[in-house]
């Protein structure tokens, strides 16, 4: 583990509110489509940062329920942490674009 403090009250994902439809949960993470994109978004349990071989499986889970999304060629892992740099997560994004077809900002990005 980077960084790692487990748990900060300030973060939104360490709150892990059910906003938004959630695709699997277990011990280490959970996917959930994104509030802003409506992406497929993996989060870590954990906030700070994984090891290399943790994040792999990670990316793992969110792989599985992008393909079953967009397709197996139909995506891209957008591994960059805009809004909340401090605590792992990453989106699946449509081949060729941004947000997902079910965001009011679809075709905006």
């Amino acid at each position: 583990m980077t960084g790692s403090s487990s748990w900060d009250e300030r973060c939104l994902l360490c709150a892990a509110e059910h906003v938004t439809e959630w695709h699997h949960q277990d011990d280490d993470c959970w996917v959930a489509d994104c509030v802003v994109c409506r992406t497929p978004m993996v989060v870590w349990r954990v906030h700070g940062l994984p090891d290399p071989e943790l994040e792999a499986r990670l990316l793992s889970q969110l792989e599985r329920i992008a393909a079953a999304r967009y397709g197996d060629e139909g995506y891209y892992v957008d591994p960059e942490r805009r809004r909340i740099p401090d605590h792992w997560h990453a989106h699946a994004r449509p081949a060729g674009g941004f947000f997902d077809p079910a965001s009011d900002l679809y075709g905006r990005h």
